[in-house]
């Protein structure tokens, strides 16, 4: 998880996302949900809403995954959605038995 300050327009955003999955050698031929070596998401961009056929934001899955949340909320506690949903409700109402470990430290 990592949180970036950029200029850049989010489809101009998602293709240098899409440029560094190619260099870490991300096949986008392979099947949907196959293993890859680097996945990078764009989640939020600041209070933009923005729905075209290459980029979603808000991230349609952002409330739905514990494993996205929990690491959100430590970059910002208070973090909510462009349309006011606070990320903390949406993780203490969210029951799909799935656990997150943090594995590092988090550095700033």
């Amino acid at each position: 998880m990592a949180r970036v300050r950029t200029a850049l327009e989010p489809e101009a955003l998602l293709d240098v996302c899409k440029a560094i999955e190619a260099e870490r050698g991300r096949d986008f031929d392979a099947p949907r949900h196959s293993p890859r070596p680097l996945d990078l998401d764009l989640l939020l961009l600041g209070d933009l809403e923005r729905s075209t056929g290459r980029l979603i934001l808000p991230h349609r899955e952002v409330t739905s995954r514990r494993f996205v949340m929990v690491p959100l909320l430590e970059l910002d506690p208070e973090l909510a959605l462009p349309n006011g949903t606070r990320l903390e409700q949406e993780l203490k109402s969210l029951d799909d038995g799935e656990r997150v470990d943090r594995v590092g430290t988090l550095e700033r």
